[in-house]
C-alpha cells in the first residue's frame, strides 16, 4: 500500500536499514537490530523511548497517519495517540516543524561516508538555518526585534550600549549624576546648603565675604539643579517645562574670569565620574538618557540638549541666549546699569532664575540702589514706595524684599560659624589687614570712595576683558616652565614687600607702551607671596624675570624690601630702590592718577582686588599736620594695598613728565626784519 508522504521516507529507511542506520534522524542503530515486538510488557530503556517518541513525531510531521506509523514503529496505537496529545503534535508551531526536518537532513549529511566538499556546504547552510529559527523562536517569546535580527541586537546590547556612552561628548549616565548630586551635598557648607534650599528664587541677590566658596559652589549648583532634574525625570512621559533641565548663564567681568566656572565644573565631573567634559559651551548630551524597559521604550522623557554658557560682561554680548543667570562680582563691573538690562534679558521667561553674588564695592557703584532698593522706588508714588530692611540682622540667613527678590548678607563670621572655620582663620585674616580693609573684604560693607586718591569712577575705565584684547599676551604658559607668555617684549616689575608680616608680598608685571607717553600700559600678572622671608621674596622675583624679558625691576625697600633688593641686584644691577618719603609717595601717587586719568592703562576686567587697593589709597596729613602724604588706612598704616603700590612702583619708571613731552606739538620760528 503506498501511504501518502512516505516515498522519500520508505527510500531512506530502505537504504540505510543496509547500514544499521536510523532512517528518520540519520543516528547509527545498534547492530541494525530488528524492530522491537509488539508487546505493552516490552522493557526498553528511557533513551530508547525518547528516540521512539521523537521519530513518531517526525513521521506524524510529515503526513504520516498514527495508524501508519504504529505500523511502522511497531508502537501501539494508544500509546501514539497519548504522545500527541500531550506533547501537541497538531498545534506546534510551524518552526519546530522545520527544525525536525532540518536535524533530519543535518544527521543523514554527517553519517554520509565519504562526506563530499558539498556534502559539507550543505551542512554549515543547514545549521545556519537551525540558528534563524532559534531567532525566530526567541522572537515570538519576546517579540524584539533585536532577537530576530542579531545586527540590530548587538546595537542595544550592554556592551555596544557602554561603548557608545565612552563615545560621546558630554553624556553622564543616571547612576553619575547621582554620584555627583550625592559628592555636591556632602562638601556644602550649611550656609551653601542655605542657598541651595533658595535656588527656586527668582532673583537671589548676595552680598559676601571674600574667599567663602561662592564661584566654587554656584559652578556646581548650576550642575546639580540639571542632575536633579535629570533624576526626577526617570520614569516620567514629560517634562513639565518649568521642571526640565534648563540652560546655564555664567557672567563675569572678564571672560577669563567666567571660564572659572568651566574649570570648575569640569574637574568637579572629572573627579567624580571619570568623564571629561568637552567644549568651550559645554553642551550636555541628554539622548538615550534613560534605559529601556522590557518593551524597548524608554524610561523617562526626551530632554532637549542643554548648554553652560560663559560670557564676559560685555553688553555687546552678554544676551542672546535664555536660561538660568549667575552674575559673578557684579558690584565691581563698570556700566552694572546698562548692563544688567541686557542681561536680565535673558532670564525674561518666567522659568529662569536668577543669581547676583559680589563682595561689596562702594556706595557710589551702579549696583548699590539696585541692592538698597532706591532704584525700585525711584519713580514709584510715595504710597507705593517701600523700604528695604537691608541691614544685616535682617539679612544675615535671607529674606525676601520688596521686589521678591531673596537677598543675604554673608560676613566671614556667619560662614565661619557655619563650618567654614575648618579652612579659615579669622584673626589671622584680620591682622594682614587695616580695619577699615577687613571690614570692605570680610564684613561685607561698602567702601566710601569719595576721599579715595583712585575712586572708582576713574579707574573702572582701565577694565578690559584682556582674553579679547591682549592677543600677543598667553598667560597660559606662565605655569608651563620655560614658558615666555609675552615672548621678548619687555616689562617692568614692581615690588612691594612683606612688612615685618604685617601684610604680603605683592609684585605687579606691567607691559609699557611702545612709545613713551603714548599707547597703555598692561597689567599683565599680579602675584601674592605670603609667609615668605626675604630669600624667598627674591627667588619669586627671580621666576619672574626668567620668564619675561625684564628690563626694570622697582622695589620698596622699607622693611624687608631692602634684604630683598640686595639679593636682586646680585643679578639684576638696574634694580630700582624705592625710599619711601612724603616726596616719593607724592611722586607715585601724581604718577599713577595721571596715567588712569589720561586711561592709559589696562588690567584684567576680573581683578576687582586690584581695585580696591587702589580705591584703599588716600591722602592724609603728615605727622606734623604740616604736609600731606598718601597712606592705605585711616590710621596711617602703610602696605596695605600692596598690589596697588606694586603697580604705582612699576609705573613709576616712566617719568612724571614724559606724557607732556609725548604731547608736544613742536614750535614755529620767525624772523623777522
Amino acid at each position: 500500500m503506498q501511504r501518502a508522504g512516505a516515498v522519500t521516507l520508505d527510500f531512506t529507511r530502505a537504504a540505510h536499514r543496509q547500514k544499521g542506520v536510523d532512517a528518520v534522524h540519520g543516528m547509527p542503530m545498534p547492530h541494525a537490530a530488528p524492530k522491537p515486538a509488539k508487546s505493552e510488557g516490552a522493557a526498553i530503556s528511557r533513551q530508547v523511548a525518547r528516540a521512539q517518541r521523537r521519530e513518531a513525531r517526525s513521521l506524524f510531521w510529515r503526513g504520516w497517519r498514527l495508524t501508519q506509523i504504529e505500523e511502522e514503529l511497531g508502537i501501539n496505537y494508544n500509546t501514539l495517540a497519548s504522545w500527541s496529545r500531550r506533547d501537541g503534535w497538531e498545534t506546534n508551531p510551524t518552526v519546530d516543524i522545520i527544525d525536525d526536518r532540518i536535524e533530519v537532513a543535518v544527521g543523514n549529511l554527517i553519517d554520509k561516508d565519504p562526506l563530499t566538499e558539498g556534502d559539507m556546504k550543505r551542512i554549515d547552510f543547514l545549521t545556519r538555518q537551525l540558528e534563524r529559527t532559534a531567532r525566530i523562536r526567541k522572537y515570538n517569546e519576546t517579540g524584539r526585534e533585536g532577537d530576530l535580527n542579531p545586527k540590530v541586537g548587538n546595537r542595544n546590547n550592554d556592551q555596544a550600549k557602554a561603548k557608545r556612552a565612552e563615545k560621546r561628548k558630554n553624556f553622564l549616565t543616571l547612576e553619575q549624576w547621582q554620584d555627583l548630586l550625592d559628592d555636591f551635598h556632602d562638601r556644602n557648607f550649611e550656609y551653601q546648603e542655605l542657598w541651595w534650599e533658595q535656588r527656586h528664587q527668582r532673583t537671589r541677590k548676595i552680598r559676601k565675604s571674600r574667599q567663602v566658596g561662592a564661584t566654587w559652589y554656584f559652578a556646581r549648583e548650576a550642575l546639580a539643579k540639571v542632575g536633579e532634574a535629570v533624576l526626577a525625570g526617570q520614569g516620567k512621559d514629560r517634562f513639565a517645562l518649568e521642571d526640565a533641565p534648563r540652560n546655564q548663564i555664567f557672567l563675569s567681568a572678564s571672560e577669563r574670569q567666567a571660564l572659572k566656572f568651566r574649570r570648575e565644573i569640569v574637574s568637579w565631573v572629572r573627579r567624580v565620574t571619570g568623564v571629561e567634559l568637552k567644549g568651550k559651551i559645554i553642551t550636555l548630551d541628554f539622548a538615550g538618557q534613560y534605559p529601556e524597559d522590557e518593551e524597548g521604550d524608554a524610561t523617562g522623557p526626551a530632554l532637549d540638549q542643554v548648554g553652560f554658557y560663559f560670557l564676559s560682561t560685555n553688553s555687546a554680548t552678554a544676551q542672546g541666549e535664555s536660561g538660568d543667570l549667575y552674575f559673578d562680582e557684579y558690584a565691581w563691573v563698570h556700566g552694572f546699569a546698562e548692563l544688567n538690562r541686557v542681561a536680565s534679558g535673558m532670564t525674561t521667561h518666567k522659568i529662569y532664575k536668577e543669581t547676583y553674588f559680589s563682595t561689596p564695592s562702594t556706595k557710589t557703584h551702579e549696583s548699590y540702589a539696585w541692592w538698597a532698593g532706591e532704584e525700585w522706588n525711584r519713580g514709584r508714588e510715595k504710597r507705593a514706595q517701600k523700604p528695604f530692611d537691608i541691614s544685616l540682622k535682617n539679612l544675615r540667613r535671607g529674606a525676601i524684599m520688596p521686589d521678591g527678590s531673596w537677598q543675604q548678607i554673608l560676613t566671614i563670621h556667619d560662614a565661619c560659624a557655619m563650618g567654614l572655620s575648618r579652612l579659615v582663620d579669622v584673626e589671622m585674616q584680620r591682622a594682614k589687614y587695616s580695619e577699615e580693609a577687613f571690614r570692605n573684604l570680610y564684613e561685607c560693607e561698602d567702601v566710601d570712595d569719595s576721599e579715595s586718591s583712585f575712586p572708582f569712577a576713574r579707574i573702572a575705565p582701565a577694565r578690559v576683558d584682556s582674553f579679547y584684547r591682549w592677543r600677543d599676551f598667553r598667560p597660559a604658559l606662565i605655569e608651563i616652565p620655560g614658558g615666555r607668555p609675552f615672548g621678548d617684549k619687555p616689562v617692568w616689575v614692581g615690588y612691594d614687600p612683606n612688612k615685618q608680616g604685617r601684610d604680603d608680598a605683592a609684585l605687579i608685571v606691567v607691559a609699557p607702551p611702545e612709545q613713551a607717553g603714548r599707547g597703555k600700559f598692561r597689567v599683565l600678572e599680579k602675584i601674592r607671596l605670603p609667609n615668605l622671608d626675604f630669600a624667598g621674596q627674591a627667588a619669586e622675583i627671580r621666576k619672574v624675570y626668567d620668564r619675561y624679558r625684564v628690563t626694570d625691576i622697582a622695589i620698596d625697600t622699607t622693611g624687608h624690601g631692602l634684604a630683598v633688593w640686595e639679593h636682586v641686584r646680585k643679578w639684576f644691577p638696574m634694580a630700582r630702590k624705592i625710599e619711601y618719603s612724603v616726596a616719593s609717595k607724592t611722586a607715585l601717587v601724581l604718577k599713577g592718577q595721571n596715567i588712569f586719568r589720561t586711561q592709559r592703562i589696562e588690567f584684567d576686567a576680573g581683578w576687582s582686588d586690584l581695585m580696591a587697593a587702589l580705591m584703599a589709597i588716600r591722602p592724609a596729613l603728615t605727622g606734623s599736620k604740616k604736609g600731606v602724604t598718601y597712606i592705605a588706612t585711616r590710621n596711617g598704616e602703610v602696605g596695605h594695598a600692596d598690589v596697588a603700590w606694586a603697580l604705582l612702583h612699576a609705573l613709576s619708571n616712566e617719568p612724571l613728565d614724559v606724557g607732556t613731552a609725548a604731547e608736544g606739538t613742536g614750535g614755529t620760528i620767525r624772523f623777522l626784519d
